[in-house]
């Protein structure tokens, strides 16, 4: 654990490891007659920012709660830290930090509330809670607000902190699905320079958008398009040759569609 006057450290101590932090390999997911994940594969190191974007029912959120291990792939193997996440899924969960579009805060319980009833689930005691409810509080700008209803807050605030109970146990890896969808711009930078700085401290973090302002800070993109994987790139690389991010993705989604139409016949 970090002593009480340090920031946490979220990589890994030790040598790096040989395989990669994160691996997915040929998985899918079906839902009846639905598949949302067709055969995707990637690897991911850790201490970096990954951008999930894409078209809407691309399978983002299916993939990334299959990462979080809330549900099961129909067919292929997910490792995090070289562990299967179906054979280890304990040893996995202590791992990871998620924050679901509609994360579970307690809207009766104030900021300060919510912030320990977190920490009674994860069994933090003594002067680690001290530590940990004074740093993710200051961290998130909520310590004026301790005394206010979850229900009070504004949507930048509530995601603020929904951010702090997911972190407060320090996972090593942070996943996130659209977790600024419908929030003001400030407050969405605001969130964002959180997640700089936790990326900065040596965290993984997996993150879905639909702005693609959001998707120029990650170090690489993941490009999704009807239940599969488009490209793996940087965000220059994606942009490249084109006005914009979103204009490149768009023609390279629309090329796709355009394929897949003339196969049709």
């Amino acid at each position: 654990m970090p002593g009480s006057n340090s920031q946490p450290h979220f990589s890994s101590s030790g040598p790096r490891r040989s395989f990669p932090f994160i691996q997915v390999k040929e998985v899918s997911k079906k839902f009846g007659r639905l598949e949302a994940v067709a055969g995707v594969s990637f690897t991911l190191p850790e201490g970096k920012i990954y951008g999930f974007v894409g078209s809407d029912g691309a399978g983002k959120t299916t993939l990334l709660r299959m990462i979080a291990t809330m549900i099961n792939p129909t067919s292929g193997t997910i490792h995090i830290g070289g562990m299967d996440v179906l054979k280890k899924r304990a040893q996995v969960k202590e791992l990871l930090g998620y924050m679901p579009q509609r994360f579970g805060l307690y809207q009766d319980l104030t900021v300060a509330e919510n912030l320990e009833f977190f920490m009674d689930i994860y069994g933090i005691r003594g002067e680690e809670r001290k530590r940990r409810r004074k740093y993710y509080l200051g961290f998130s700008n909520l310590l004026p607000f301790l005394d206010r209803r979850a229900a009070d807050l504004s949507g930048g605030m509530r995601q603020k902190l929904g951010l702090a109970c997911v972190l407060v146990h320090e996972p090593k890896i942070l996943i996130l699905d659209e977790p600024t969808n419908g929030v003001d711009p400030v407050s969405r930078q605001e969130f964002w320079d959180m997640l700089l700085e936790m990326k900065r401290q040596g965290m993984t973090i997996l993150v879905s958008t639909a702005y693609l302002d959001e998707g120029e800070k990650c170090d690489r993109l993941l490009l999704m398009h009807q239940a599969k994987i488009l490209e793996e790139a940087g965000p220059e690389e994606i942009r490249a040759n084109f006005p914009s991010l979103e204009e490149a993705m768009i023609h390279r989604i629309q090329e796709v569609d355009e394929v897949l139409a003339n196969d049709e016949f």
